[in-house]
């Protein structure tokens, strides 16, 4: 329960819904237990006798002293057959009818309404938190989880929470009022044979309990399977071409088909479960009304004053409609199962906390003047050192590169100056500031990054440029494009700078994509530039673009640059070289070729391609 009202804690202001759908509601089911009781005037006014209604206005008024307004209404009936004849009788009691019907369709209308809006207000609430807490999480969350299972969560748990929890709150309050209404009718009629009835209530809830026990458990299982199902769904789409070059496109099918044949095993499993639950409830109720017509029934062909046989027609017709509350409130309650299950899912996902977050006391980061600096920078993944010991000055306006071995800690290292990680101990400053005493936001605003991996959202050129400076003007976006040597292709699209690029960007060349990221990070105007291997996946004409581009965004900028061509780093003012996490050569290109060390052997091994 602990976890449901969590739940519903995303439904604030509650009140807003609630009590209008508290009103709507008791008035709805006001109405509707209402319409059954006119089953007796309009059953007295058809069939009883006139000479059995004026015996029946000398006996003790038995109705109207258990339950008032029915008795007095019934009265009513009687007086008006007596002295308006049936006919006019009738027409009063199917004005009654028709306007009670409308009044409860209305208010059920209404109840419903209002639930929905806060069926959609919990959504809304709920998704923009997850959502939100999702995006506040720190690089390394992302490194560690299936892609597929954080969108799981986002999208389908999200939707079953918000669904189950607010049917829930609408059965848990609108059933019990409705059986109070129709108990209360009942008692009216017989107390005796209504505490016999009520029986099926307990017994019902003991067998129903037993039967969705084991529905939380397989609901997990469910929700935890269709992640992995768009876990798989998505590496299959963004690797596609892998899969056909390799022809593994039926051992990918095969591989989905497994995991999709568990998860709707999972799911066959637990709706036989959820629908045993209603046969159950439903089948003992008709048992229990078999009975009641067997000895009510002998009670009125005995000619019994327990009650007249429209009113024995009357508790028959209610009691039927008892089930009905009962049946919705075991649907829900083995429902619950399946909304806590994805509830709990979702607020395990809530509830992980950024890595990375800014002290109480952050200042903001000035503008860049002086220089970044590493002190005695070590940092672990786990229990392994990937950097050792990193001393380090990146004067303002000076290009530095780093190089080495794959695996050598050099993109560590350019994580750490954006705060992506933090080091495990020593200090990294931007002008005397260490950038754990200040604003993450601040700091990523004085920096630009190009990456390998030229990644470009689903949307067009100018607002893929535009993407750091949104109100950027067309004239800013078509400069930075000129600056990146990107304006004449964007002119050759289909659209200009309104082409849309695509998922990913896969409408345009690898080179192309390159640029509109240079231009992107040129537009931000940053004074300090991360450029990861930004040209090492290209062709030679294509790089040659790009590195102009490169070259032309590094101007008046203090530039660290990740590379493995020559062409990238031998005009930097610092190399700095990496091996096993550790800096063992620093200079500039002369110097370090002339030492005859790890640099000057990568390249002569040719890994920097000239």
């Amino acid at each position: 329960m602990k976890v449901y009202f969590r739940l519903l804690s995303f439904a604030k202001p509650i009140e807003k819904f609630a009590i209008p759908y508290i009103i709507a509601t008791l008035l709805s089911v006001l109405f509707n237990t209402f319409n059954f009781t006119l089953l007796v005037p309009l059953l007295d006014t058809l069939f009883t006798q006139t000479d059995q209604i004026e015996q029946k206005s000398g006996m003790v008024d038995k109705a109207a002293s258990s339950f008032d307004f029915l008795g007095r209404f019934n009265d009513y009936i009687d007086y008006s057959i007596r002295a308006n004849g049936k006919s006019e009788t009738l027409t009063i009691v199917c004005i009654v009818i028709l306007g009670s019907v409308l009044l409860s369709n209305l208010f059920r209308y209404l109840s419903q309404r209002f639930m929905e809006d806060l069926r959609v207000h919990t959504l809304l609430n709920l998704r923009k938190t997850v959502y939100n807490n999702v995006m506040d999480l720190h690089i390394g969350y992302f490194n560690n989880e299936r892609k597929g299972d954080i969108i799981s969560k986002v999208a389908s748990d999200v939707q079953v929470v918000q669904f189950t929890v607010t049917n829930t709150l609408q059965v848990v309050f609108k059933e019990p009022l409705q059986l109070i209404f129709y108990v209360g009718v009942l008692l009216s009629i017989s107390v005796k044979l209504t505490l016999f009835a009520l029986l099926v209530i307990p017994i019902s809830g003991f067998i129903i309990s037993k039967i969705v026990k084991r529905l939380k458990q397989q609901a997990t299982a469910a929700h935890e399977s269709f992640a992995k199902m768009i876990s798989f769904l998505d590496e299959s789409l963004s690797g596609i071409k892998i899969v056909k070059a390799f022809n593994a496109t039926e051992r990918t099918k095969q591989k989905f088909q497994a995991e999709n044949e568990h998860y709707s095993n999972i799911n066959r499993k637990m709706v036989r479960r959820q629908q045993l639950a209603s046969p159950v409830s439903q089948s003992l109720g008709i048992l229990i009304v078999v009975i009641i017509v067997l000895y009510g029934g002998n009670l009125v062909i005995s000619g019994s004053n327990e009650f007249s046989p429209s009113e024995f027609i009357l508790y028959i017709a209610i009691f039927s409609q008892v089930m009905q509350p009962i049946k919705a409130l075991s649907d829900s309650f083995s429902a619950i199962h399946t909304g806590i299950a994805a509830g709990e899912r979702v607020l395990d996902l809530i509830d992980t906390k950024p890595a990375l977050e800014d002290k109480p006391d952050a200042v903001d980061f000035p503008t860049f003047t002086n220089a970044l600096r590493f002190q005695d920078v070590n940092f672990f993944y786990g229990e392994k050192q990937v950097l050792k010991n990193i001393n380090l000055s990146i004067e303002k306006g000076k290009t530095l590169a780093l190089v080495g071995p794959s695996g050598g800690g050099k993109s560590t290292l350019m994580d750490l100056i954006p705060r992506f990680i933090d080091p495990t101990n020593g200090s990294i400053k931007l002008d005397g500031v260490d950038l754990r005493d200040g604003k993450v936001e601040t700091l990523r605003r004085q920096m630009g990054t190009v990456n390998q991996d030229s990644f470009l959202f689903n949307d067009s050129i100018f607002n893929n440029i535009a993407f750091g400076k949104p109100d950027a003007s067309v004239e800013e976006v078509e400069n930075a494009a000129r600056i990146a040597n990107a304006h004449e292709f964007i002119l050759n699209t289909e659209s200009g700078y309104q082409t849309f690029v695509g998922d990913r960007g896969n409408r345009l060349s690898g080179g192309q994509r390159q640029r509109i990221c240079i231009a992107r990070a040129v537009l931000a105007n940053p004074p300090i530039m991360l450029l990861d291997e930004a040209t090492s996946a290209l062709d030679t004409e294509s790089e040659k673009l790009v590195q102009e581009a490169l070259n032309n965004l590094m101007k008046n900028r203090t530039s660290i640059v990740i590379a493995h061509r020559l062409s990238t780093i031998q005009h930097a003012d610092t190399i700095v070289v990496i091996e096993r996490g550790e800096i063992i050569e620093q200079g500039n290109h002369l110097d370090l070729m002339s030492r005859n060390g790890l640099y000057k052997r990568l390249i002569n091994m040719q890994t920097f391609d000239e």
